[in-house]
């Protein structure tokens, strides 16, 4: 095992020098392309770079000293695979050293020659002559300023304000390229100017005190100049008027021959360089500046480029060595798992190998190894696991009976119970600990034993005259079961839908049936119904109604005044009766075709107590007399709702708790209605935290019977003497859409009734502000 770790050791050590030493590889060769373009900073940093790759080669050379060492010893040791990984490191070795150092080669040859051509004599002498060029065309244009500065000077001498104006104005237009003309005195104050730019500074361009002694001397003033500095109010300004594209011009200052006797003058000419000759003149100087550059550094580039090249074949002869043997190694790898495993195997171990993860002959061997010794360590604990899957099996059993929604009875063959769930008990409606004993016997559940046992003898007789094999498994019956109400209340039914089978043979003869309540199925099924035949009256119901009521009024008009008094009152009264009926059939259709036809809801952010209070403000007048009390939840969180359609709620449900407290006897208590709202924070299926609103509306009326509880969300069900039964069902559907829940049921003190709205989408930033 310890060389076995040591092996692991030398393998990563190699694989991460190998990374580094790639990576310094990659940036000498970037370093040598670059080196035509910056020569400068092989000069600086030459002797570091050369020193970190010095270090990198010595590290490779130990990593591979190491190698080399430890495979020897291996080899002379005789272990297994030695042998093949040494034959492996010399020809992966081979292969990697042999075509570097033709590269090489090659490679400092191609680099001689190259730099030797780069500094061919023609090149310096075409860059001389072109610098010279450039100089000969500069003094030719100063030239010839200079004759136009002395032809204007000439002009000037003796010439009084108005005239001199006229002619630098004149030169200023005549002159190609001239910037400014200005005659000055000998102090430099300025005494007349014409500047082609009208708004430019003039006193930026006036000459120093040096240029006008100059212009005193025989020939005068006359040179090209570049960006002048000169000290203006104790600053450095860059003085203005050069040429804006390259910051060449021509200045000329002369002398102005004056009479013996007159104060001196001078005028100074401003001219703009030609874009071309000044561009062309730049390019050269730069050029030649970096040819010279570069034919100082000749041998030093000889030098870098040599060094570099010694030190990447150095690298990369080391990295070809650690290369073949970690290409060796994996390659050796599967063997020697084969080995280890096979020696385990024979010591009795019978656990996983490592895999070796390859898809050649030896990784399939290797896996093939690895899935037999898997295969009889499975079969050896295979037994072990099918007896702990055994003693669990009973429990987990019991758990899902216990858990399960549907109600589950296991009969024998004589019919008694012999076990059953929780869920029998909540949906049969009978005591803990009833459902034990002959099914017969037990109080209330006659029906469901009579059907029980009708539909396993159908059973029983189909099998026994054969049929279709799938339906004989199993039967299925829908069964309604009576629920006595108290006092003179009318019963209510649960409809079950049961499901039951044969116990399968060697398990004992008898039988489990399996059964849920369908009521609210059933209920939603018949408000789908009422939905159809709602939507049928509209259409075939009301559109005759307005020609029966247009013929009745029609009758009345046409025979009032042709019948006797007494007959036309008949007809009248007649008449108003068909017309008012007519019409209480129109509000019975119209009230049908809205619960049909409930448009969808519009969600958006909505407060629920706002609403609340906004709707409660029509049904409360401030003082005693009122019987509506809300207690609605602070900080409670905005819902999506639809506001239109959750005041349609809200009123319907207000509006019943009134009339419920208007059936009242004499001796009961101070009618009441409560409306409450609250948060409910509760834990959803994924096991995260959310929270929905809770709407409460409760009265101390005569609460709800039996009958209209059970089918309370169906249209046309209601206890009043007037209505069609459509406010709980529209309230159902609205509550629907908005993906909540409602209950209804009576109060635990059996005064009155209770209504229970559960919104569970609540707007955005509610969901943010839980989070």
């Amino acid at each position: 095992m310890r060389a076995k770790s040591v092996g692991k050791s030398v393998n990563q050590a190699l694989r991460y020098a190998l990374v580094v030493g790639g990576a310094i590889v990659s940036i000498l060769l970037f370093l040598l392309a670059s080196a035509s373009e910056n020569s400068g900073f092989f000069g600086r940093y030459y002797t570091w770079l050369l020193g970190v790759n010095a270090g990198m080669a010595v590290l490779l050379l130990v990593l591979v000293i190491v190698a080399l060492a430890r495979l020897y010893s291996r080899y002379k040791a005789g272990k297994f695979g030695s042998r093949l990984v040494a034959r492996l490191v010399l020809l992966f070795a081979g292969i990697g050293i042999l075509p570097g150092l033709v590269i090489f080669m090659v490679s400092v040859q191609f680099v001689s020659h190259s730099i030797d051509s780069w500094f061919d004599v023609k090149i310096e002498a075409a860059l001389e002559s072109g610098l010279n060029l450039g100089r000969a065309a500069l003094d030719e244009a100063v030239a010839e300023l200079g004759a136009t500065g002395q032809t204007a000077a000439a002009t000037l001498a003796g010439q009084d304000a108005v005239m001199v104006q006229g002619v630098l104005t004149g030169l200023v237009n005549d002159v190609s390229g001239l910037q400014s003309a200005m005659l000055l005195a000998a102090d430099g104050t300025v005494l007349a100017s014409s500047a082609q730019d009208r708004n430019a500074n003039l006193e930026l361009d006036r000459p120093t005190p040096n240029m006008l002694k100059s212009a005193a001397l025989p020939g005068g003033y006359a040179r090209p100049e570049g960006t002048v500095k000169r000290e203006v109010s104790g600053e450095d300004e860059t003085q203005n008027g050069l040429d804006a594209a390259t910051g060449l011009r021509l200045r000329v200052v002369l002398a102005v021959p004056e009479a013996a006797g007159m104060e001196a003058r001078y005028l100074q000419l401003l001219q703009a360089v030609p874009v071309n000759l000044a561009s062309n003149a730049v390019v050269l100087r730069s050029a030649s500046e970096e040819y010279r550059a570069r034919d100082q550094a000749r041998r030093g580039l000889r030098k870098m480029y040599g060094g570099t090249l010694t030190l990447t074949l150095l690298l990369a002869i080391f990295g070809a060595i650690g290369s073949a043997f970690l290409m060796a190694g994996n390659l050796a790898q599967p063997l020697l798992v084969l080995a280890e495993g096979t020696q385990a195997v024979a010591e009795g171990d019978l656990s996983p190998r490592p895999t070796v993860e390859t898809n050649d002959e030896l990784g399939t061997l290797t896996r093939s190894f690895n899935a037999m010794t898997g295969q009889l360590f499975e079969a050896r604990s295979a037994v072990e696991r099918n007896r702990m899957a055994l003693q669990n099996a009973k429990a987990h059993l019991e758990s899902v009976l216990a858990n399960m929604s549907a109600g589950v009875l296991v009969l024998d063959a004589e019919g008694r119970v012999v076990n059953s769930n929780d869920a029998a008990y909540r949906i049969l409606q009978v005591e803990p600990g009833a459902l034990a004993g002959p099914l017969a016997s037990i109080p209330g559940l006659e029906t469901f034993y009579n059907c029980v046992t009708r539909a396993i003898s159908a059973q029983s007789a189909q099998s026994a005259a054969g049929g279709d094999r799938r339906r004989r498994a199993h039967w299925q019956q829908q069964i309604e079961i009576p629920r006595r109400g108290s006092g003179d209340e009318q019963d209510h039914d649960i409809t079950l839908l049961a499901r039951g089978s044969r116990l399968p043979v060697g398990t004992g003869s008898g039988f489990i049936v399996v059964f849920d309540d369908i009521s609210d199925v059933i209920s939603a099924q018949r408000s789908v119904a009422w939905g159809e035949v709602a939507r049928r009256l509209a259409h075939e119901i009301k559109n005759p109604l307005t020609p029966i009521q247009l013929s009745a009024e029609r009758l009345q008009m046409k025979l009032e005044g042709s019948l006797p008094p007494h007959e036309a009152e008949l007809l009248k009264k007649s008449t108003s009766t068909i017309v008012n009926q007519v019409d209480a059939m129109k509000r019975m259709v119209d009230d049908f075709r809205d619960y049909a036809r409930t448009p969808p809801a519009v969600l958006e952010p909505l407060d629920l107590n706002a609403l609340i209070d906004e709707i409660l403000q029509l049904y409360l007048t401030g003082d005693a007399s009122d019987v509506i009390h809300a207690v609605l939840a602070p900080d409670l969180p905005k819902v999506m709702g639809d506001p239109t359609q959750l005041r349609q709620v809200i009123h319907n449900l207000v509006q019943n708790a009134q009339d419920a407290l208007a059936d009242r006897g004499p001796q009961a208590p101070s009618p009441r209605v409560d409306v409450t709202t609250e948060a409910i924070h509760y834990e959803g299926a994924d096991g995260a935290a959310g929270t929905a609103v809770r709407l409460a509306i409760t009265d101390n009326g005569p609460g709800f019977s039996p009958r209209i509880l059970a089918r309370a969300f169906e249209p046309y069900v209601t206890s009043k003497a007037r209505g069609t039964g459509l406010g709980l069902p529209m309230v159902k559907k609205i509550i629907d859409e908005h993906g909540g829940r409602i209950d209804i049921g009576n109060r635990a003190d059996g005064c009155g009734a209770s209504v229970f709205i559960l919104l569970l989408k609540l707007a955005p930033e509610a969901n943010l502000a839980e989070i």
